[in-house]
């Protein structure tokens, strides 16, 4: 077995913290290390684990200080704080307590595991008006003390913490968070409910002016007033449509508007006696002709708005105007309830088919209200078990119409009504024309042409002069069964009628209409009633008269157009071709 090296410690009290680490060489030789012995050499490393022999200590002063806003919630971090522990591990793990002054019931330490910082907490609000700084003395000691270096002790440290708040300007606070009022419901406009109170915590306790927030009292129910927060009726009350009003109450500062602080006023509306009671429901109530005297015919209940605090009782009984009647009778049956029951037998639908009855109905309030509701009763035709058939009234068979006799004089009805309406529209259709538009014999002869001509030089399609000038002599064909006598304005002697330009004007349409008159009078073919006939002719009042190519072709006359130049530029085209040459040379 070889030999084996122990390596020991040369120096005491080795420090970790100073140097935690150290590498050796080591030789090894053999021949118990005489010369020409074999040696080797390795590396051995050690490593100085730690003990808890270094103390916490905090690294900055004696004294901290700190400034937090009094604004600052509950449970926040106020600030953490540290003590330094040269050791590591669990041998460095810290608690920290807070051991006197004037904070431990606002301020709360904790260590924080992963760093272990000192966590320091706020507890409770913090107010400047009322504290504006705290003295807190916090100690940090060693979880894990080694009790073979208590000698190096003691193992812990102690700092002090000066918290100082700082002012913030805050809205104002109510004394009450919430004011919890009651008004009666008859409680007229004005009166007073009650009273908010609100202050500025500040140090410069500004004044406070009260508001209510309308979108909890839409219908403005109340007034609150702005200097001593009484809050007041502004409307009458109903406690049956609104019994609870949750009001927000604005407290707005006078030097800083911006600063609103908000209360609530839960204000409860006491009932009164203020409401009838109704029926329950709408009864409708069928009696059987075959009911006997005593029989229940319904059970009525009601129902009242109003919410007594003993609970509702209702009396229920017959009007007075039928409470001696022979038909029916009314039992109050002691809850609220009451039943209709019948005083003889034998109704009959063709004597009476429906009985109205008032049945009055009366609460226990101060005041008693009452109401009358009238109950209908229908007569109905019942089977054996009492099963209603058929309600209401009946025709008598002996004096009154049956169903067939009805039909037929609706049916007559119908008729009537059916033949009026023919005449009617065949008296509008009488005013109508006789010929129809598309009937209608205009006369007049449409010729289509599907080409296209060549403008006034073409002189070949059609003969022009015959269809537009006026003078020419047409001879029309002459009725032989009628001997035309169309009377004239002017009487010529024969072969000595003047043409229509030397005429008059108004004589030149007369005399044009006259002879359209006469053709049409002669012609065989016209129809014996009145027919539409078309002239298109323009007169021949024209100073300058016709400048047409057409009627030019017809005359001989030697035309002067030398005035067309005096016209004007738009004329110079026109001057250009007639003032040069003669009326029959234009278009030649």
């Amino acid at each position: 077995m070889s030999p084996l090296g122990i390596i020991r410690t040369a120096l005491p009290n080795m420090d970790r913290e100073t140097r935690d680490q150290y590498v050796l060489v080591i030789q090894a030789k053999d021949m118990v290390g005489q010369m020409g012995g074999l040696s080797g050499t390795t590396s051995v490393t050690v490593t100085l684990t730690d003990v808890n022999d270094n103390p916490p200590r905090f690294t900055h002063s004696k004294t901290l200080f700190l400034i937090v806003p009094k604004s600052l919630p509950v449970q926040s971090v106020v600030a953490r704080i540290k003590a330094a522990d040269a050791d590591i591990g669990s041998n460095a793990e810290m608690d920290y307590r807070i051991m006197d002054g004037d904070g431990p019931g606002m301020f709360n330490i904790t260590t924080d595991e992963e760093t272990q910082d000192g966590v320091i907490s706020l507890l409770k609000p913090l107010d400047f008006e009322t504290k504006s700084s705290f003295s807190l003395r916090i100690e940090a000691t060693n979880r894990n003390i080694d009790s073979n270096f208590l000698s190096m002790g003691p193992f812990s440290d102690i700092t002090s913490v000066k918290v100082t708040v700082e002012d913030v300007n805050e809205p104002p606070v109510f004394s009450s968070p919430l004011g919890k009022m009651v008004v009666s419901e008859d409680a007229s406009v004005g009166t007073s409910i009650g009273r908010v109170s609100a202050h500025d915590p500040d140090t410069t306790n500004s004044a406070i002016r009260y508001s209510i927030d309308r979108n909890t009292d839409l219908e403005r129910f109340f007034n609150v007033d702005a200097l001593s927060g009484v809050i007041s009726t502004a409307k009458p009350l109903d406690r049956e449509a609104n019994s609870v009003h949750n009001l927000t109450i604005f407290a707005i500062e006078s030097q800083d508007p911006t600063q609103i602080g908000k209360g609530s006023a839960l204000i409860t509306v006491l009932d009164i006696n203020d409401n009838a009671p109704v029926f329950a429901i709408d009864y409708e109530t069928l009696l059987c002709e075959n009911a006997i005297p005593g029989q229940v015919i319904q059970t009525i209940s009601a129902v009242d708005k109003d919410e007594p605090l003993s609970g509702h009782r209702f009396y229920f009984a017959l009007a007075a105007p039928v409470a001696g009647n022979l038909n029916f009778t009314l039992r109050d049956n002691k809850d609220n309830t009451a039943s209709i029951l019948t005083k003889r037998g034998g109704f009959r639908r063709q004597e009476q088919p429906v009985y109205r009855l008032p049945v009055l109905i009366m609460d226990s309030g101060s005041p008693a209200l009452s109401s009358t509701n009238t109950l209908s009763v229908r007569v109905c035709d019942c089977d054996s078990d009492g099963v209603a058939l058929s309600c209401g009234a009946v025709a008598y068979t002996a004096t009154g119409l049956s169903t067939g006799a009805l039909l037929a004089i609706l049916g007559c009805i119908i008729t009537l009504l059916v033949m009026v309406l023919l005449i009617v529209t065949m008296r509008r259709r009488r005013k109508e024309p006789l010929i129809l538009e598309e009937e209608r014999d205009i006369r007049e002869n449409i010729v289509r042409y599907d080409d296209e001509g060549g403008g006034e030089e073409d002189t070949e399609a059609f003969d022009m002069v015959t269809l537009r000038n006026l003078n020419v002599i047409r001879d029309p064909n002459v009725r032989r069964d009628v001997t035309p006598d169309t009377p004239t304005f002017f009487h010529y002697p024969s072969g000595a009628r003047p043409s229509y330009k030397s005429l008059p004007d108004n004589v030149v349409f007369r005399e044009f209409i006259w002879e359209r008159l006469k053709d049409a009078d002669v012609d065989p073919s016209a129809p014996p009633y009145d027919s539409l006939q078309t002239y298109a002719f323009e007169g021949s009042g024209s100073v300058a008269e016709s400048l047409s190519s057409l009627e030019s072709l017809s005359t001989d006359s030697d035309q002067n157009y030398d005035y067309l130049s005096n016209w004007g530029p738009r004329f110079k085209k026109l001057a250009d071709l007639y003032g040069n040459c003669d009326g029959t040379s234009v278009f030649s």
